[in-house]
């Protein structure tokens, strides 16, 4: 997952509302979001060459629906060959029965040994972010306060340009009610940024270029779903992606 904007505790009724696209090279296999055989309960995408999960729910279990979500941290001079599988951590918690703050405290320790990442997790009552990069609470995780948030590939809200123009489309579409295929919409804009506004986190500007859309679109690379999710305060959670590559 390289870009997700999310509600939490915005709209009444709805404690997480939450859009994502999931970026990743062509050729790694993937399957869609489906009922996992061996976790009945968990509704997610997966990974078939790592077998974790980019983000998911579950439908029903002990405290209610649960959500978790991931974003990789671009930082290609950090980037290990033998780390795990991020992916891991969202199919963990998923399947398991620890809440955030448990889970988040299994994991502290190790966390150093995956490359880069994001990670958000929660279900209807609370909702927390924990990163194995930065120097603040992010590290410990963080509970989140009522707002809505964006990540892509950098810390919790970073400035990038996708991140704070997908935001902006996000709270309008929330105002407006506005239909979930309008989230499909706004996820699929391909608009790049222009250069003076681009990140640099260490790849060469053409690359920066090309990975500025919200709906990345290169040989070999991009966009491969987009994902709508929403925890209700009164009926089971939902997710509904669309497969594009």
């Amino acid at each position: 997952m390289c870009l997700i904007v999310f509600a939490w505790h915005v709209v009444p009724g709805a404690p997480l509302i939450a859009a994502a696209n999931r970026d990743e090279f062509y050729d790694r296999p993937a399957s869609a979001a489906a009922s996992w055989p061996e976790h009945p309960r968990v509704y997610a995408g997966r990974d078939l060459k790592g077998g974790g999960s980019w983000m998911g729910i579950t439908r029903e279990g002990p405290g209610g629906p649960r959500f978790a979500a991931l974003t990789n941290i671009r930082g290609p001079l950090e980037r290990r060959t033998d780390a795990p599988s991020r992916g891991a951590l969202v199919a963990d918690y998923l399947a398991g029965e620890l809440s955030a703050p448990e889970y988040i405290a299994s994991i502290a320790d190790v966390a150093g040994a995956y490359n880069g990442f994001n990670l958000v997790l929660g279900d209807r009552d609370s909702l927390y972010w924990f990163s194995n990069r930065g120097d603040g609470d992010e590290r410990n995780g963080q509970a989140l306060q009522p707002g809505i948030y964006g990540i892509s590939n950098g810390l919790l809200d970073s400035p990038w340009p996708k991140v704070l123009r997908t935001k902006a489309q996000f709270a309008s579409l929330l105002c407006q009610g506005a239909p979930e295929d309008a989230y499909f919409e706004m996820l699929a804009d391909t608009t790049r940024a222009p250069d003076v506004r681009l990140p640099d986190t260490g790849i060469a500007i053409e690359i920066e270029r090309m990975l500025s859309a919200v709906c990345i679109e290169t040989p070999g690379y991009g966009t491969r779903t987009s994902t709508v999710v929403t925890l209700y305060a009164a009926a089971p959670a939902e997710l509904h992606e669309r497969v594009l590559q």
